[in-house]
């Protein structure tokens, strides 16, 4: 149980990237006051963790629907995970997230571009489902993904509230440093989901 909540909460955190995150939300915030920001910060964090808590919930059953079985999830979930490691460790997310970030100028960044594509982005929903089938449907394991979630989350409003004090802690270095460990980890997660995908279908022997 503990083994899995760690696993869980290592996957999470990677894919969201709180720390990265950080500075980004500081430019999309120009200017604004702290009790703004702490609004903004606070509206999309909430709004993430809805929209992962309907995948958690419905992303099973409705990949079902569609008629796309776990295993192919599993292999492309951990592909696309291994992609986001890729640019983790090469430095290509963050100018995507920037220009993601810049693409849309509103005054309120709370839904997008923060609360979308940035923390509930389809890395994190492939995650949210690969773990609710791998350990199954029942109200303990929902409570135990719906409980990480909301770790992570919070955690990264926290780093959103105290962003330009980190930025300036960290400087670029330390973020990129922090960024490029988090992506090393992250590859060896989505290989494992692919492991598991090719054993479902009895191309290896379990892993």
């Amino acid at each position: 149980m503990t083994e899995s909540i760690v696993t869980i909460f290592v996957t999470l955190f990677v894919i969201i990237d709180p720390i990265g995150l950080a500075p980004i939300f500081v430019a999309l915030t120009p200017g604004m006051s702290q009790r703004a920001r702490r609004g903004i910060a606070l509206r999309a964090v909430c709004i993430a963790f809805a929209i992962l808590a309907v995948f958690a919930i419905a992303g099973e059953p409705l990949l079902n629907a569609v008629g796309i079985g776990m295993p192919a999830f599993r292999i492309s979930g951990g592909i696309l995970l291994f992609l986001i490691a890729v640019e983790m460790l090469f430095e290509k997310r963050t100018p995507r997230r920037e220009k993601a970030a810049g693409a849309e100028v509103q005054s309120d960044p709370s839904v997008f571009p923060l609360a979308l594509p940035l923390l509930a982005g389809p890395g994190a929903m492939a995650t949210v489902i690969l773990v609710m089938s791998g350990e199954g449907t029942d109200l303990t394991q929902l409570a135990i993904v719906l409980g990480v979630v909301a770790t992570v989350l919070l955690i990264t409003l926290v780093l959103f509230l105290g962003a330009g004090l980190l930025e300036r802690v960290l400087g670029a270095t330390g973020i990129n440093v922090i960024t490029r460990i988090l992506g090393v980890l992250l590859a060896a997660l989505s290989i494992q989901f692919i492991l598991d995908g090719l054993a479902d279908i009895g191309v290896i022997g379990g892993v």
